[in-house]
């Protein structure tokens, strides 16, 4: 299906870049990109946008013995997200999440410093936060990204991607400012059937391109 998609999320964050036009050269404006595949899209959004680029990290809270059904999340600048109902229903103490929430915190602690150094996380207090990904299946990530970013007060939040199942563009359009997608296909079954490479972003990726965006943003400022 490709022929119809993306050569790789180098090439779907161009295409993507072209469709956001209308954020480029706001000073209000952040990329925030979903390791590990949104971050080669990220870097080429945010470059065509003049915009600064940093990671959006976000870890489920699953159910123990369960782990694929989310009680909630956890994301970066320690906000937390508990869905009580699930909770409750499941007979799941406070306890329970605290365990779970300890492990992921770990994880998640031990990628920020991976990705970001000693950096500290991106404070998008009053900004346009611009979440992005390589492509959305049912969303859930992105769902849990939106929910505990909002949390940190940004002025609106836009989530871009490559490609979407329709019905998740429209769920996520009602919970978010905008949503910029470049396909929204009817057959759409799965993200990676629309790039022809969509081998895996590794960690030492990551690194490189969020460093070389810093490096090449600091560049640009330099010379004005």
């Amino acid at each position: 299906m490709f022929g119809r998609g993306f050569r790789d999320r180098r090439d779907a964050g161009r295409r993507l870049a072209e469709a956001l036009g209308a954020y480029a050269g706001r000073d209000d404006t952040i990329v925030l990109a979903l390791p590990r595949g949104g971050v080669p899209v990220g870097y080429e959004v945010a470059r065509a946008l003049g915009a600064p680029l940093d990671v959006y990290l976000v870890r489920k809270l699953g159910v123990p013995g369960h782990e694929e059904l989310a009680m909630g999340a956890i994301a970066t600048g320690g906000v937390r997200i508990v869905n009580q109902s699930v909770r409750r229903g499941l007979g799941l103490t406070e306890a329970d999440v605290e365990a779970v929430a300890a492990e992921e915190a770990a994880e998640l602690a031990r990628r920020e410093r991976l990705y970001r150094d000693d950096r500290p996380p991106p404070d998008v207090r009053g900004r346009t936060a611009i979440l992005v990904d390589d492509g959305l299946a049912t969303g859930s990530s992105m769902r849990a990204a939106v929910a505990a970013l909002r949390q940190q007060g940004p002025a609106r939040i836009v989530v871009a991607v490559p490609v979407a199942a329709r019905e998740t563009r429209d769920a996520l359009a009602r919970e978010v400012d905008d949503v910029v997608c470049v396909l929204t296909p009817e057959d759409f079954y799965a993200v990676g059937l629309w790039y022809e490479d969509f081998s895996q972003t590794t960690d030492a990726e990551v690194r490189d391109l969020l460093q070389r965006a810093a490096a090449e943003r600091a560049a640009a400022g330099s010379a004005r």
